[in-house]
């Protein structure tokens, strides 16, 4: 695990030094969003409304709206807030455990000393657990001030983030309020169903199918051939990444250079690489027939088609001129003086 986040607890006057894990992370598989037809990848870009422009992220700020009037607060702005930038778990309470509604838990996080000495982390962990009671905490992450709960889970200091009071809604529910007759037998049979199915509850007798099942079927198409080469998902401007940000500049620099060398050594130039006419002709076929191939589509593409009408022709004028007969000889000047006369009426009009 790595630290997110390092500061300390305000324990009284005992300042307990500590470092910031999440607890949780989610175990879903990472899937991205392309083109159906040929698998390229979808990008998003953060585009201004007023200038049509594509923005960098660090030329972003935040703003709010109230009222059709909208007030932009610079990140200097944001930063000057001191909440903002505390690095303290101050406690400010000790309550029972049973207090807190499992409603308002959020995201988890452990504690580790980060100190030489862990006794201040002990003495905490101690006085908790001698009390049998929960520290109520507030500290600051993320650019928010939020309320915790400081609790031992497996000998280890546990930070549970929770929602402020006004976050949680009121459940009022007209159905609920109308008076309903239950009998003593249907409560027995109730009672006697929940008997039935009663256990101690072990989290690790519970899987998430879905997710099996997804990754068995990724699985089974790869095992069949049936993938892409990720490299060709991606398109030659393609310089920004899933959410958004730029992509690491090694990356880029790479992905450029294999693509100069994949086009012939043809020179580079404002991003674009100016190959050979043959090279580049060579390229888009094969890039065509590996799509065909792809797909299961059998269509020829306009360039092909042209290529091969240029070299069924020139097979033909190549055929030696004894084995014409006068009546082809005949036809084939008509024919061609058929476009001409053409052109000319054309260009009398």
């Amino acid at each position: 695990m790595r630290a997110i986040w390092k500061g300390a607890i305000a324990f009284g006057l005992v300042n307990v030094p500590v470092k910031v894990y999440s607890a949780t992370e989610d175990h879903d598989i990472s899937l991205h969003q392309v083109h159906n037809a040929d698998g390229g990848r979808i990008r998003y870009q953060r585009r201004c409304e007023v200038c049509s422009k594509v923005v960098d992220y660090a030329d972003i700020d935040k703003a709010f709206e109230d009222d059709g009037r909208t007030v932009v607060l610079s990140r200097e702005e944001l930063k000057a807030i001191p909440a903002e930038n505390s690095h303290e778990i101050e406690v400010v309470q000790f309550v029972p455990s049973e207090q807190l509604d499992p409603i308002m838990f959020e995201k988890s996080y452990y504690l580790e000393p980060d100190s030489k000495s862990p006794k201040a982390y002990m003495l905490l962990r101690r006085a908790l657990e001698d009390t049998d009671r929960v520290a109520i905490v507030q500290f600051a992450l993320r650019d928010k001030t939020r309320l915790g709960a400081l609790r031992i889970r497996d000998d280890v200091l546990m930070l549970q983030a929770l929602l402020w009071a006004d976050e949680v809604r009121e459940a009022g529910f007209p159905a609920l309020e109308t008076t309903i007759r239950i009998s003593a037998q249907e409560r027995e049979m109730s009672a006697a169903l929940v008997e039935s199915m009663a256990s101690d509850f072990e989290p690790e007798q519970f899987t998430d199918d879905y997710q099996s099942q997804l990754r068995q079927l990724i699985e089974a198409k790869l095992e069949k051939g049936d993938s892409l080469d990720t490299e060709e998902t991606f398109g030659v401007e393609a310089g920004e990444s899933g959410n958004g940000e730029v992509i690491d500049l090694m990356e880029a620099l790479k992905r450029s250079l294999d693509r100069k060398r994949g086009a012939g050594g043809g020179e580079e130039v404002g991003g674009a690489s100016k190959a050979p006419a043959k090279t580049a002709a060579r390229s888009g076929t094969k890039t065509a027939a590996k799509a065909a191939s792809r797909t299961g589509t059998a269509a020829k593409t306009g360039a092909a088609t042209k290529a091969a009408a240029k070299t069924a022709a020139t097979k033909t004028a190549a055929k030696p001129a004894a084995t014409k007969t006068a009546a082809n000889k005949t036809t084939a000047t008509k024919t061609a003086a058929k476009p001409a006369a053409t052109k000319t009426a054309r260009k009398g009009a």
